[in-house]
């Protein structure tokens, strides 16, 4: 067995035990005073299943087949000697999942499966948080998430890639990701205000948002305002958090794709970055804690979804054509006209820009340049859309991060 074996078949072990631990903790059903499994049990699954892994990756599928059924009748025969005592049969899918994910450590797929195992312990060990939220959580909540799963699994695979028509045309899969994007940011919320609570959930949404898209998040949360006035400082702080993600994540791609772009952009990041994380940290001690949050009528906004993915063709028509009337007018232009649309697509193209050393400080101040038209276009966004109590705290907030990268493109 190579390192890469030793590798899989340590990862497998190491997952089960992680399994096993929790599942040792946490109450379990005793049959005649044993236990389905804990730590050693478990630690032998995934040390089975990662062995079998190997065992298919050398060309021996059989033995490997036997091992992994045999565990796997194991589990089914513990379940069904304790049903007449319990019917919770956690653990032992716990145990199945932990075949399987010791099999893909086995096979050399070392991040599924650590993330498999990584899922699992936490979704075993968090079992009361989200027993909780499911029992607050309303009937009109379960439908919207059935309702959310049907359009992403169903809906957007049978719609075409494109494009479609002219200035650059119509992508319908496209669009419809971006209402997926807009709808599950309504919804990202919902859940998150019962899970952390009302002062708090809707700045854990955008700051999970933010690692999508800011702007996504400013368009979704202004226009939840007008229906959730109560909520406007949790929804401004989102906002902020996710305006401040979006220059650590400009920082860490450029970082990945042209490294040699990192510190004159950080230079020029540091001041919005900490502006940004102070405001969202002193509005978040503000926050009043344990507040039950109101019920909302429609937890995926959905019409208003298909709204602002319409209004982002349009914008996309009105770049095109900008681009197609001043062609290749310099690298500030274009980072200001992608700024407005597409940060990652900003990121990429000045990174690419910039591998030529004469361009590489005019490929920074393009990529700093973007990221300000982008902190305005939020700002414009929630001053045109946003409820009062919204509009005065995270476009107040915007400014200030918009001011001090201005200041920052100024003084370099």
């Amino acid at each position: 067995m190579g390192l890469d074996g030793l590798a899989g078949l340590l990862i497998a072990a190491l997952g089960g035990a992680a399994v096993g631990i929790e599942r040792q903790r946490s109450s379990q059903v005793i049959v005649n005073g044993r236990r389905f499994a804990g730590i050693r049990t478990f630690t032998l699954f995934g040390t089975l299943a990662g062995l079998s892994g190997w065992l298919i990756s050398m060309g021996q599928p059989l033995p490997a087949a036997l091992l992994i059924a045999g565990a796997a009748a194991l589990a089914v025969i513990a379940y069904a000697a304790s049903v007449k005592h319990d019917l919770d049969g956690t653990t032992h899918v716990a145990a199945l999942v932990v075949l399987g994910a010791g099999l893909c450590a086995g096979l050399h797929h070392w991040q599924l499966a650590s993330g498999l195992f990584a899922a699992t312990t936490l979704l075993l060990a968090e079992k009361s948080r989200l027993h909780a939220a499911v029992e607050r959580m309303s009937d009109e909540g379960i439908r919207a998430g059935i309702r959310f799963g049907v359009m992403a699994l169903i809906v957007l695979p049978l719609l075409p890639e494109g494009p479609y028509g002219p200035w650059g045309g119509v992508r319908p899969r496209e669009l419809w990701m971006l209402v997926l994007v807009f709808s599950g940011l309504s919804f990202v919320g919902y859940l998150a205000r019962y899970l952390v609570g009302a002062g708090k959930g809707y700045v854990l949404a955008g700051f999970l948002g933010g690692l999508v898209s800011s702007t996504n998040v400013a368009l979704t949360f202004a226009r939840l305002s007008r229906a959730e006035q109560a909520m406007a400082g949790p929804l401004a702080l989102g906002v902020l958090a996710a305006s401040t993600l979006m220059f650590l994540r400009i920082l860490a791609a450029s970082a990945l794709l042209n490294f040699s772009m990192t510190a004159d952009l950080a230079l020029l990041f540091v001041l919005p970055v900490l502006a940004g994380t102070a405001m969202v940290l002193f509005g978040l001690r503000q926050q009043p804690s344990g507040t039950e949050p109101p019920t909302l009528a429609n937890p995926l906004e959905l019409a208003a979804a298909i709204q602002m993915a319409l209004v982002f063709q349009l914008v996309l028509f009105g770049v095109h054509w900008v681009k197609q009337a001043w062609g290749g007018a310099g690298l500030v232009l274009s980072g200001t006209i992608l700024g407005l649309t597409d940060v990652d697509a900003l990121t990429f193209s000045m990174a690419r820009a910039g591998q030529d050393a004469a361009v590489r400080a005019l490929a920074v101040r393009a990529t700093a340049v973007g990221a300000l038209s982008n902190t305005l276009l939020k700002c414009a966004v929630v001053l045109a859309l946003a409820s009062p109590g919204l509009r005065w705290r995270a476009a107040g907030g915007l400014l200030v991060m918009a001011a001090l990268l201005g200041v920052g493109l100024l003084v370099r």
